[in-house]
């Protein structure tokens, strides 16, 4: 991800007429720089042009950054709490309308300078792990080259956050979607089972409990075989967790996975099948579905699966390129480069995309 630009910082003297109280428990120190943010090539202000504004705004900046004297530090931070009594609601607000936009960046500096003020709010680190994995789920989707960095960062955030004593439970409780949703089941089996000890939502406790049977040892060591490239072996294991619970869905798209690997595209189908007949509703169950359809000669099947996993996920390249594959195999060529070019806007480096336009199967 491109680093954070760094701000040019102007130390000035308090100037005369800037309130000398804002609490009762606050009063300015004459002897204490107000920082304030100039622009490139500026070097001078004139003080009727500096506002409590722009001193707040640099104060923040310089907290989040942390390279001022300590004892600065904290009172800028006194003086930015004194002065903005509110801020810790304010600016929680607009980072997640931000972060809603799709304004990450903004989203997280704003996160960054309400950390600087509440070092240790398990609040705000939960703002802040939640909008780097929302940010880092969007560049999964569109298979950024970017994302694995992106994901590793949320992970941190996730980390730092877990390490606060005593646990915060709403931070459990996220952490384990997110682990859930990177495949790290050992972790996301932790963070709910300290949930269901610690957090005190009834209905968050019982689906926590349930992600916990669904992801037993015979779930995760299925899991990480096949990850391994141990089929035969990971489609023994998840077979014995199918036996004991055979109306989980998540063990029978495993298997389809397994299967799908293996190029058994008719076991595989029938697998991802009935994960769907038991509830599994997933764009990632629907594309592996289609994938093993299509391989199998059921190109009408397949763009059904494809076109309901597309509903779920519209911005997925995975899913876009396989439209493109499947409009291929189906002879029109010229819907399979309208894909692939939705494919390219999306994510201008996709290799799959640029491939077909490359190597002359259709035309760009």
């Amino acid at each position: 991800m491109p680093g954070k630009q760094k701000k040019l910082v102007l130390y000035l003297p308090v100037p005369e007429g800037l309130y000398s109280r804002f609490a009762d428990d606050f009063v300015i120190d004459p002897a204490i720089p107000l920082p304030v943010e100039i622009t490139h090539g500026q070097d001078s202000l004139r003080p009727e042009d500096i506002s409590l504004e722009m001193i707040i705004s640099a104060m923040l900046y310089v907290i989040a950054e942390g390279e001022e004297k300590p004892e600065w530090i904290n009172y800028y931070r006194d003086f930015v709490l004194a002065a903005r009594p509110d801020i810790l609601g304010e600016f929680t607000k607009a980072a997640i309308i931000k972060a809603q936009g799709g304004d990450f960046d903004l989203a997280l500096e704003i996160f960054d300078a309400l950390r600087g003020l509440f070092p240790v709010s398990p609040a705000v680190m939960l703002n802040r792990a939640l909008v780097l994995e929302q940010r880092a789920s969007l560049l999964e989707r569109h298979e950024n080259a970017g994302a694995a960095a992106a994901v590793n960062e949320a992970r941190q955030a996730y980390e730092e956050a877990l390490a606060l004593r005593p646990p915060f439970p709403e931070i459990l409780y996220n952490a384990g979607f997110f682990y859930l949703g990177r495949k790290d089941f050992r972790s996301a089996r932790e963070c709910f089972g300290q949930y269901t000890k610690t957090g005190d939502d009834e209905t968050k406790k019982e689906k926590a409990a349930a992600i916990i049977r669904e992801i037993n040892e015979d779930f995760m060591a299925a899991y990480e075989l096949i990850m391994q490239g141990k089929n035969q072996a990971g489609m023994e294991k998840i077979r014995n967790y199918i036996e004991k619970y055979p109306s989980q869905w998540n063990g029978w798209f495993v298997l389809g996975w397994a299967l799908r690997r293996t190029k058994r595209w008719k076991d595989g189908a029938d697998a991802f099948g009935r994960a769907i007949e038991l509830g599994g509703s997933s764009s990632d169950i629907h594309n592996e579905l289609a994938i093993c359809l299509m391989e199998s000669g059921d190109l009408r099947g397949a763009r059904r699966q494809l076109e309901t996993a597309l509903r779920d996920d519209p911005e997925n390249i995975k899913i876009i390129s396989n439209l493109g594959v499947l409009a291929l195999k189906s002879g029109d060529k010229d819907e399979a480069a309208a894909f692939f070019r939705t494919v390219l806007e999306i994510d201008p480096e996709d290799s799959i995309a640029g491939s077909f336009f490359n190597n002359g199967q259709i035309n760009n």
